[in-house]
């Protein structure tokens, strides 16, 4: 290889490895073998039948590339299926089992009153029946605790427990899921680097404990990726705006680290050995302090390679370097070929080495400072790396990812390092410890401006297809744009093309506010943690569903849109969080019928909507029923039946409500749950759900039924929920699956009362403003 053509052997190398490591970890151990063999067949042929082929060394590489990532994926596989473990997940006994913690427990957000389960990523040594010789082997597993004993174990500690065997899911190299209840017995101690790295963590989130909850929260995430006291929302803020690798050990955090080392050696004029052994002692510690566990080691790996890239002066080697580490930490661990972060990581180091050095010079060339021309090519490149990965994981383009990872550049190192610092000193000096965390928490500040404020520019993230399809028409779209850079006009036109494609995939446009608006089919007021749904039914006249926790709210909300008469009150079902304002809705207005479900629980809130109702009564109303006034049609669809002995009886009892406004439909499932929603399925079908809009159910939690969501189909989703709520609603998985149904999704928590308009062109939005205080 030789000019300015790129050494693609590594790369071919490492492209085949992943990509048939990844088949071969959905194949059986048998066809992965011979996959491999396949592979090493056809690299054979390649030597005999093309020996001077200038394509030949690609060629061989990529074979070779995809014999050895099926090879070593399908070698692994075979002790997913080993016999005697098979035997016993199917036979589905009470099972002992010895293992070692792989990674930090992860809790899963349960619902009120019930305890989380936490999710534990394991090694199985020993699995054996209550009575029987255990079986003695290696194999990867997940644990399903429900004990909280599973909260503060740290990888590398050895437990046993008592639990039962379930099949994998497939797609990894997780032998068998097992469900223990009970809390698990330590043996021995985790190593050392763990108990180091345990201590520095805590250390860490005792300095930040005095300072705000949002950046005393991203503090700890942004330096080690510990985010237990990130507040949900924020969260979802910084995935809204594509800043989410903050919250994580990625590789940019390792760059960071590594180039103020570099560059401190550099100042003292070590030697390039120095340097080297240097920068590999920060390394090991960092990999420490974050916890040596799977996701920092690759993120080590790929910042390392990253930051020797850039300061090598080598572009031509930064390639195959790369090549080398992906192919290196694949045959080491197939299951990264099917881990979306490994994808962002290799894919923004990728762009790192191949993107950010021409871009940079090239704004250099045009009068750019260095340090400005740096600060705008490096997140830019990443960002237009991972689009397509990103794209196919939550369903859209962030329109304000690029500019957002643009102003945060100056607050990330410092924000970095001083986390580092606090994290360091912990141990041994408490206060300089907190007075590090204190001058962080500033920079961090800033973020937190910029992902709370980016996640609320309307449009700001645009729906696209999701899944693979949707990762490969970004790429495509991205390559083009790459290469018609190149040339002005071809570069307009592809502009042009990409803007209007994303401009019409925004299937629900947003209105500038203005209050009520015009031809308002559907309300979703901001009342907090609970749902108030008004439905017009006529000058100043509407329907209310809900009255959400507090009476002054719904009243507010009410008053705003000019409703002198309720028609109708119709109670979902009898929670606090729906009947707690339902004096609100009687207050200063007339209340002509009031309805709600034939279930007594819980009884003091239906006692509050009788006693707030005075003389007129509650008619207990069923599936069937239909109300019609002013244009609106109102006809309840479920509970098809009584529900018991459910997630939530309650909930999975709430009236599900159909609504035909303006020749829009619209659909109020109350806080059916995925009980109830199959129970809808089952009887009615999926046409008879399909709606214009959708008020989702539960406050966007998690207990939702896919089905239902596809059979709905809405183009315009609101979700009535609370700021800060204590259960991590909405749930970000959801959120991410009705935008890549293309709906257009809405929080009352971050926009105010949201209301769906009909235009005579389809549906539009209208957001009111930010929520009451």
């Amino acid at each position: 290889m030789n000019g300015r053509v790129p050494d693609l052997r590594l790369a071919g190398f490492a492209v085949a490895a992943w990509l048939s490591s990844l088949a071969a970890l959905y194949l059986s151990a048998r066809s992965g073998l011979l996959l491999s063999a396949a592979a090493f067949g056809g690299a054979a042929l390649a030597i005999a039948l093309l020996p001077r082929h200038p394509t030949r060394w690609i060629a061989l590489a990529v074979l070779l590339g995809a014999g050895c990532g099926a090879g070593m994926t399908g070698a692994r596989v075979s002790t997913r299926e080993s016999g005697p473990l098979v035997a016993l997940v199917r036979a589905g006994d009470p099972v002992r089992v010895e293992a070692v913690v792989r990674d930090d427990p992860r809790a899963l957000r349960a619902s009120p009153g019930r305890s989380p389960t936490y999710l534990v990523a394991v090694d199985l040594r020993e699995v054996g029946a209550e009575d029987a010789r255990p079986l003695r082997l290696s194999a990867r597993a997940l644990v399903l605790g429900s004990d909280p004993g599973w909260k503060g174990l740290l990888p590398g500690q050895r437990v046993t427990a008592h639990g039962r065997l379930m099949p994998p899911r497939g797609g990894d190299l997780r032998a068998a899921v097992v469900s223990i209840r009970e809390v698990p017995t330590l043996i021995g101690r985790p190593p050392w680097a763990q108990r180091a790295a345990g201590v520095l963590r805590t250390g860490l989130q005792r300095a930040c404990a005095p300072l705000p909850d949002d950046s005393g929260g991203l503090l700890p995430g942004l330096v080690v990726g510990d985010t237990s006291r990130l507040d949900p929302a924020l969260s979802d803020d910084f995935r809204t705006t594509g800043m989410t690798h903050l919250m994580a050990v990625s590789g940019a955090n390792v760059a960071i680290v590594l180039g103020v080392v570099l560059f401190a050696m550099r100042w003292t004029r070590a030697g390039p050995v120095t340097r080297a052994v240097v920068c590999a002692v920060v390394l090991v510690g960092f990999v420490i302090l974050a916890r040596p566990s799977p996701s920092v080691v690759r993120a080590a790996a790929m910042g390392a390679i990253g930051l020797i890239g850039l300061a090598s002066g080598r572009p031509r080697a930064a390639l195959p370097a790369l090549g080398a580490g992906v192919a290196l930490l694949l045959l080491y661990d197939p299951e990264l070929a099917a881990d979306p972060g490994f994808a962002l990581s290799v894919l923004a180091t990728a762009g790192l080495l191949l993107l950010a050095p021409p871009w940079r010079d090239a704004l250099r060339r045009r009068g750019w400072p260095p340090g400005v021309a740096e600060a705008l090519a490096v997140p830019a490149a990443a960002q237009v790396a991972c689009g397509p990965v990103v794209a196919a994981i939550s369903g859209t383009v962030s329109l304000v990812a690029i500019p957002a990872n643009l102003v945060v550049v100056p607050a990330i190192a410092p924000a970095t390092l001083l986390g580092v610092a606090a994290a360091v000193l912990s141990p041994v000096w408490a206060g300089g410890a907190e007075f590090a965390a204190w001058l962080g928490h500033w920079p961090a500040e800033w973020l937190v401006l910029v992902a709370t404020y980016g996640a609320r520019l309307p449009a700001g993230a645009l729906p696209w297809p999701g899944g693979v399809w949707g990762g490969l028409l970004l790429a495509a779209i991205t390559v083009a744009l790459l290469v018609a850079a190149r040339r002005p006009l071809v570069r307009r036109l592809v502009l042009i093309a990409a803007l209007a494609g994303m401009l019409g995939a925004l299937p629900v446009r947003v209105l500038a506010p203005g209050w009520p608006p015009d031809n308002w089919v559907v309300v979703a007021c901001a009342v907090g943690q609970g749902d108030a749904i008004v439905l017009p039914a006529g000058a100043d006249r509407a329907v209310v569903v809900d009255a959400g926790p507090e009476p002054d709210p719904v009243d507010h909300c009410l008053r705003r849109l000019g409703v002198h008469k309720v028609v109708l009150f119709v109670v979902s079902h009898f929670h606090v969080d729906h009947v707690g304002g339902v004096a609100g809705v009687f207050r200063g207005r007339e209340v002509a019928a009031v309805a709600g479900p034939d279930w007594p629980d819980p009884p003091a809130g239906r006692a509050s909507v009788v006693a707030a109702a005075g003389r007129t009564p509650l008619h207990d109303v069923g599936p069937g029923w239909a109300y019609a006034v002013g244009g609106l049609r109102l006809t309840v669809l479920g509970p098809y039946e009584p529900l018991h002995g459910t997630n939530s009886d309650p909930n999975n009892n709430s009236l599900v409500l159909r609504a035909e406004v303006r020749g829009e439909t619209v659909l109020l499932p109350g806080d059916a749950e995925t009980e109830e929603q199959d129970e809808l399925l089952r009887h009615l079908g999926a046409a008879a759900l399909r709606a214009d809009v959708l008020k989702v159910a539960h406050h966007g939690s998690s207990y939702q039924e896919p089905e239902f969501l596809d059979a709905i189909d809405p183009a315009v989703a609101l979700v009535s929920v609370g700021k800060d709520n204590d259960y991590g609603h909405p749930n970000a998985s959801l959120l991410a699956r009705l935008a890549r149904g293309g709906a257009r999704v809405l929080r009352t928590d971050q926009s105010g009362d949201l209301a769906a308009v009909a235009t005579g062109r389809g549906l539009a939005v209208v957001a009111r403003g930010s929520p009451p205080q």
